[in-house]
């Protein structure tokens, strides 16, 4: 071994070293901005090492270091815009947009080392395997991180997408899949069979992730970076790049622990959620007076009501759901739970696991309002307080506050919840009655101790934060 790649040998492990203290400074709300600050230093690290060690070693030409420059430089600026512009809301989609690439770029690097190592030469299996395994998983993550951010988005359709004969279809692509993988191991040298492979894992990924419905979109997004993980692990293995190897790897071990976690938060199992089918789209808001039949047997109140209740309790728990995430308004319920906590009342919020559209997504917003990390309680902690909690505040929270899913029978049976009916008064922000994912309707609801305020996220916290500082400031 030469001076210089024992050099480059040490850089690789001081940057897997910044990746393994990053990942566990994360493990908690108060660390985890310096240890994903942690995390990029030991990017950065990998980045300048293996630019330097392929400038000094690779002998390339001028017009393949333009293109290297320029892709860096590109991906660096449009790193940078999107993620000071996209809204809070929109970061789900981004993330899907994060594990395409990072899929697609495995694949990329498998498919040029396996040109690069000249297709009529010998492969061997230690080299032919981890491509195969690279391609397959990175053209799954791919496509299927693109549709799922398309119905993030609302490009494609959030409702289960499903048709007749789809599971034969889908049974028959993933076996040309694995028949075109096996093939290329035992034939490495056949480019076509690689073609075909690349084709079947494209397809996969879109037929894997088109029958799942909006209920799943948390997990879904959570099995692709793990996905992605293993791509970039595999590519690490093609090349020979410690760096990746690493790096994909706790990446794929922290987004299958976090998949699994999510699914047994939904009373439900992964294969399940691949084979799709539960949970609906968005649904389309009618208009805040367009409540329906269904709101016969609710009781309404108004934000004076729900304003006189806050300001007379002691402890309060604040729910917050994707209603909250797609009206912006968790700078208001912010300073609305200030009021509340300056005027003595002690408040706290309950999380549920799979609340919004991505992992972490309520955390992540209600840090932005500069939320105090000891406020949030997660599921087993909330649902400790609600029995001693005077109001509970859900804002746009549906399936995850359903009592249904304590009967058999039913979408949401056995889904973990948030004990929100044991507090002594609830009151529910939504603009309308319209069910959540499950597609079916939250009992809750017409609980007599239930209070419906209907109304926008962000109107109905102003108006009730207007409301509490008439009696805390009386």
């Amino acid at each position: 071994m030469t001076a210089f790649a024992f050099i480059v040998g040490v850089a690789y492990l001081l940057a897997a070293m910044l990746f393994v203290i990053g990942l566990h400074r994360m493990r908690t709300p108060s660390t985890a901005r310096s240890g994903n600050l942690v995390s990029a230093g030991g990017m950065v690290v990998t980045i300048v090492v293996t630019f330097v060690y392929a400038v000094t070693t690779s002998g390339g030409t001028v017009w393949g270091w333009t293109a290297l420059a320029v892709g860096l430089a590109g991906g660096a600026v449009f790193g940078v815009i999107r993620a000071r512009t996209t809204k809070m809301t929109d970061v789900p989609q981004l993330v899907s947009l994060f594990n395409a690439v990072g899929g697609g770029a495995a694949a990329t690097v498998a498919l040029a080392d396996f040109v690069r190592s000249n297709p009529g030469a010998l492969v061997s299996l230690d080299s032919s395997i981890p491509i195969v395994l690279d391609v397959l998983i990175g053209g799954v993550t791919l496509s299927g991180s693109l549709v799922a951010a398309g119905k993030l988005q609302g490009i494609i359709s959030g409702k289960p997408l499903q048709f007749p004969g789809g599971r034969i279809v889908n049974v028959i692509v993933v076996l040309i899949a694995l028949l075109a993988a096996v093939l290329v191991v035992v034939e490495p040298r056949n480019v076509t069979l690689l073609i075909v492979l690349l084709v079947a894992a494209l397809a996969v990924g879109v037929l894997m992730v088109l029958p799942i419905g909006g209920a799943d979109a948390p997990v879904v997004v959570s099995l692709l970076n793990a996905f992605t993980g293993l791509a970039v692990a595999f590519a690490g293995f093609a090349i020979d790049n410690q760096a990746m190897i690493i790096a994909g790897a706790l990446v794929g071990a922290a987004g299958t622990i976090l998949t699994l976690q999510m699914a047994q938060a939904m009373n439900r199992s992964v294969v399940s959620i691949i084979l799709g089918g539960f949970g609906t789209a968005d649904a389309a808001a009618p208009a805040v007076d367009g409540l329906g039949a269904s709101a016969a047997n609710v009781r309404q109140v108004t934000a004076d009501d729900v304003g006189l209740q806050l300001a007379y309790a002691q402890h309060v728990m604040i729910v917050p759901g994707y209603g909250l995430a797609a009206a912006q308004a968790q700078h208001e319920v912010a300073d609305l739970a200030k009021i509340l906590t300056d005027h003595g009342i002690d408040v706290k919020y309950a999380i549920h696991p799979v609340a919004g559209r991505m992992p972490g997504h309520m955390n992540v917003l209600l840090a932005e309002a500069n939320v105090p990390y000891t406020q949030m309680l997660q599921l087993d902690e909330a649902n400790a307080a609600f029995d001693t909690c005077d109001v509970a505040l859900v804002i746009g929270a549906n399936d995850v506050t359903n009592p249904a899913a304590r009967r058999p029978g039913n979408a949401v049976s056995g889904m973990p919840i948030l004990d929100v009916d044991h507090a002594k008064s609830v009151v529910v922000i939504k603009r309308s009655m319209s069910p959540g994912y499950a597609g079916i309707p939250n009992e809750l609801f017409s609980d007599p101790k239930t209070g419906m305020l209907f109304a926008d996220a962000k109107k109905g916290i102003t108006d009730i934060e207007v409301a509490v500082k008439q009696y805390v400031t009386a």
